[in-house]
C-alpha cells in the first residue's frame, strides 16, 4: 500500500521526536529529495506503465456510438453557446489558418503531452519525491474518473462533429499515430480534456517544485499552450479544456488533503 499511496516515502526517520499537528502537516507538504530518499524509479515506471495500459485499454473498449457521440457534442455546443464560449471555429479560422501556425500547434498537441509528462515525472521522482507522489496519484485518480465519464458521456470532438472544422493533426502529421496507435484510441473521449488536465498537473508540480523562475514560468505556460492547441487543432471544445482543468486540479487538492490526513493520523498515533 505504501508503494501506491506514497505515505511510506514521507515519514520522518525512525526515532524522530513526536511532532505537533502543525509540524506534521508541514513535513508532508515540504518534503524534498534532500530530506527524503528518492522513490524507486524502476518500481514507479512499472506502476505508471500498468496504469497507462489500463487507461488506454478501457478507454478504447468504452468508445460510444457515433450517433450518441454526435448528439452529445450538440449538447456541449448548446452549453457553450449559452455561456458565450462557442468560438472554436472562429479561433481556428483566425489563428490557425496558416499552415506554419497550425504545424506549431500540432507539435504542441503531439509532443507537449506524453513526452512532457514522462520527463516531468522522472524529474520529480528523482528530485522531488513528495511532489511526484502527489502528482502521480492525482493523475491516476483523474484518469479513473475520466474513464467513467468517457464511457457514460461519449462526445464527438469538433473534428468529428458537423462544425466544418479541420482536423489539422491528421491532415498534417503522422507522428500522433506513433505516440498513440489507433487501437488504443477512443475517438469520442472529448470530455474532459486530459490533454489539458494532465499538462496542468505537470505545470502545477513544476511551479511548486522548481527553484528557478524561468522553470516556474515554463510550468505555467505549458497548460496554456496545450489549451490553445487542443482547441485550434479541433480536438476539443473550450468546455472540454475547462472540465479537464477542473477535474485534475480537484484531484491534486484531494490527494494533498488525503495524504496530509493519513500522515497526521500516523503521527498522532505515534505520540
Amino acid at each position: 500500500m505504501a508503494v501506491i499511496t506514497g505515505t511510506g516515502q514521507v515519514r520522518p526517520g525512525a526515532g524522530a521526536p513526536p511532532m505537533t499537528r502543525a509540524r506534521a502537516e508541514t513535513t508532508v507538504d515540504t518534503g524534498t529529495a534532500r530530506t527524503h530518499p528518492p522513490v524507486r524509479l524502476g518500481q514507479q515506471i512499472i506502476i505508471l506503465l500498468g496504469a497507462i495500459v489500463i487507461y488506454f485499454g478501457v478507454r478504447h473498449l468504452t468508445e460510444g456510438s457515433v450517433t450518441t457521440a454526435v448528439a452529445n457534442a450538440a449538447r456541449v455546443v448548446d452549453l457553450e453557446a449559452a455561456l458565450g464560449l462557442h468560438h472554436e471555429q472562429w479561433l481556428q479560422d483566425t489563428f490557425a489558418s496558416s499552415s506554419r501556425v497550425s504545424t506549431v500547434f500540432n507539435w504542441i498537441y503531439i509532443w507537449g503531452h506524453w513526452p512532457v509528462i514522462a520527463v516531468t515525472l522522472i524529474w520529480l521522482a528523482r528530485r522531488h519525491p513528495v511532489i511526484y507522489l502527489r502528482t502521480r496519484n492525482a493523475m491516476i485518480l483523474s484518469g479513473a474518473i475520466g474513464m467513467v465519464i468517457f464511457a457514460t458521456f461519449p462526445v464527438a470532438p469538433p473534428r468529428l462533429a458537423p462544425m466544418g472544422m479541420v482536423d489539422t493533426v491528421t491532415v498534417s502529421s503522422h507522428a500522433y499515430r506513433v505516440l498513440q496507435p489507433p487501437m488504443f484510441t477512443n475517438q469520442y473521449a472529448a470530455v474532459p480534456s486530459l490533454h489539458v488536465g494532465w499538462d496542468l498537473l505537470m505545470g502545477i508540480a513544476i511551479a511548486v517544485a522548481a527553484r528557478r523562475l524561468w522553470v516556474k514560468v515554463l510550468g505555467v505556460a505549458m497548460p496554456v499552450a496545450m489549451t490553445l492547441a487542443v482547441v485550434l487543432t479541433a480536438n476539443h471544445y473550450i468546455v472540454d479544456a475547462v472540465a479537464g482543468a477542473a477535474l485534475t486540479t480537484s484531484c491534486w487538492f484531494a490527494v494533498r488533503w488525503w495524504t496530509r490526513r493519513r500522515e497526521l493520523q500516523r503521527q498522532l498515533a505515534g505520540t
